[in-house]
């Protein structure tokens, strides 16, 4: 055996000991990202909307999608890798209104084992345990969820979460891959937003 040959079987036989991961990723398809997203998604790690992922720069998109309040909004998503999970949804002022992710329970398998399902959200969260899944979606999907009465604002955020079982840990982000859109909700009658984040009435948030 020549030594070229020799080298190469024994980086295949190093590279097969060492096993891979296969980290999920997805992409938001609408509303329109608040940044630019790459083939993957990424930036999408780190909470709350992956503005501090590590090597992966966010860069604003300027995209903002006007909305009416206490409407359905068509979310749509592209789950490029897979790993068993579900996504929530969330509405807030603004990116720091929004809470942190939910605590995840270890299980034999992984450290990201299962975490709560909330089957009755409030604002901020507007939807939880949307498109449970054990197997690849197979292509991008869509669901809708219900915008609060009443809520309206001129530019504020809406995050969509992923959160996916059996996954190594991202660092940063856990157990959770995350997305937002910016958003302008306006009154039913056509009147103007009031400032960021500003209400009128009290936020009675639904789900489809």
């Amino acid at each position: 055996m020549t030594r070229p040959r020799r080298l190469s079987l024994l980086a295949a036989l190093v590279l097969g000991a060492i096993p891979t991961q296969a980290f999920a990723h997805f992409v938001l398809v609408s509303p329109s990202s608040w940044a630019a997203q790459d083939g993957l998604g990424s930036p999408q790690k780190s909470a709350p909307c992956g503005q501090a992922d590590p090597g992966a720069t966010a860069t604003p998109s300027g995209a903002v999608t006007t909305v009416q309040a206490g409407s359905q909004l068509t979310i749509t998503v592209n789950e490029v890798i897979f790993h068993p999970g579900h996504y929530r949804v969330l509405l807030a002022a603004d990116q720091a209104g929004l809470p942190a992710d939910p605590a995840v329970t270890a299980d034999a398998s992984s450290p990201c084992g299962s975490t709560t399902i909330d089957p009755n959200p409030t604002m901020p969260l507007l939807a939880d345990g949307v498109l449970q899944h054990t197997a690849p979606l197979g292509s991008q999907k869509s669901f809708q969820v219900t915008l609060p009465q009443g809520f309206t604002c001129a530019h504020c955020t809406l995050q969509v979460v992923e959160f996916m079982s059996n996954h190594p840990l991202n660092n940063p982000g856990g157990c959770y891959y995350h997305h937002c859109a910016d958003l302008s909700i306006v009154a039913p009658d056509g009147g103007a937003a009031v400032a960021d984040g500003g209400t009128t009435g009290t936020p009675d948030a639904g789900v489809d």
